[in-house]
């Protein structure tokens, strides 16, 4: 304790259940912060790894240039490794072409077909379609 006094540090007690107890002397507020540090860059990191499920939203009737950019997103979600979400929604007389929407899933998906996988196909949720794509 004397020895820490004087370099004006602190007794940082290491394993306190060892007989004796192990103490080594430094900064404790460095190394507080150095915990920190690490830890947040940890959790970034993991957070970075975390696949996300990105989502594009067309209409039964989407133009095709309309479609063509959207599909450029697309790409790039899939090559930053992210999953995309292609939800067509449907309003009023567009339900009895249900046809329409898996077309303009399957169009998308022809575009990109290269980089990616389907994993769930185009199917019915309420007032949407939706299709999985998950990069190869």
């Amino acid at each position: 304790m004397e020895l820490a006094k004087e370099r004006g540090l602190d007794l940082i007690e290491v394993a306190p259940n060892a007989r004796p107890p192990v103490c080594r002397i430094g900064d404790w507020g460095r190394i507080k912060f150095e915990r920190q540090k690490n830890e947040t860059e940890a959790r970034r990191k993991q957070r970075e790894t975390r696949t996300q499920v990105k989502e594009i939203k067309v209409r039964p009737k989407t133009d095709g240039h309309d479609l063509d950019f959207k599909t450029k997103k697309v790409r790039q979600f899939l090559t930053d490794g992210d999953k995309v979400k292609i939800t067509v929604r449907f309003r009023g007389r567009e339900h009895a072409h249900h046809d329409l929407g898996a077309e303009q899933c399957y169009a998308v998906y022809e575009e990109v077909k290269d980089i990616c996988k389907v994993e769930a196909p185009p199917r019915m949720d309420g007032r949407q379609m939706f299709m999985l794509l998950a990069p190869n």
